[in-house]
């Protein structure tokens, strides 16, 4: 088993702090013009996925030169993200980590997002993310997460990907206990700690936990 797999994806410049926080040795896969972005960063792919498009010349070129590349048919069912994310779970990671920059597409940024939620990475003990400068974890369940997030940190939970069942979250101002929540709606939202680390528990469905300062976190569940 692979320690870490790192995506990158996006149409947009990524972030200093999210750069920072790849971890030293892991494999990095970028899904078609997400190549660049993670050049211009100093991020050096291994592979490069997607139907290519948008891909500049100079960043193909280099891929060509010194990285494996899987193009894919444009006519595909499945985003480049999806195909980068199947690609990082062959490769049997104890953790995936997905950087995109923010960029202007919401659509792009929901499809994204979404795509951590896909069943087959139930396999993968954390699963996180990068968007711009926002860090979330998504937790499929049944399953636990600690995160270290210091006082007053603001940690909003969201059913992203359907109802969520059994949502319990300690160590904050309005803790939560075996709750219910339900698609894209704000119950778990903006939350506050008043702890230094926090415990998140789904037993069922897949929670996306958006935390600001960027949480870490503490053991794998």
């Amino acid at each position: 088993m692979n320690e870490t797999v790192v995506v990158v994806t996006g149409a947009a410049p990524l972030d200093a702090d999210a750069v920072a926080h790849i971890p030293t040795g892991t494999i990095v896969i970028a899904a078609d013009g997400g190549l660049d972005h993670a050049l211009a960063a100093g991020v050096v792919p291994a592979a490069l996925v997607g139907d290519l498009d948008s891909v500049s010349p100079d960043g193909l070129a280099w891929a060509e030169a010194h990285a494996t590349i899987e193009r894919h048919d444009p006519a595909k069912d499945l985003t480049d993200t999806e195909l980068a994310l199947a690609m990082a779970l062959s490769f049997a990671p104890a953790r995936l980590i997905m950087i995109a920059g923010e960029g202007d597409r919401l659509d792009h940024t929901f499809t994204a997002i979404g795509a951590l939620g896909a069943p087959g990475l139930t396999s993968i003990p954390l699963v996180e993310g990068w968007w711009g400068d926002q860090r979330f974890h998504v937790l499929h369940g049944p399953g636990r997460l600690r995160l270290v997030t210091g006082r007053d940190a603001r940690i909003s939970l969201v059913a992203t990907h359907g109802r969520c069942t059994g949502v319990s979250i300690s160590g904050t101002e309005w803790p939560l206990v075996d709750a219910e929540l339900r698609p894209l709606v704000g119950h778990g939202v903006s939350n506050l700690t008043i702890d230094d680390e926090v415990e998140v528990t789904v037993s069922s469905g897949v929670l996306t936990i958006f935390s600001q300062p960027p949480a870490t976190t503490k053991e794998q569940p």
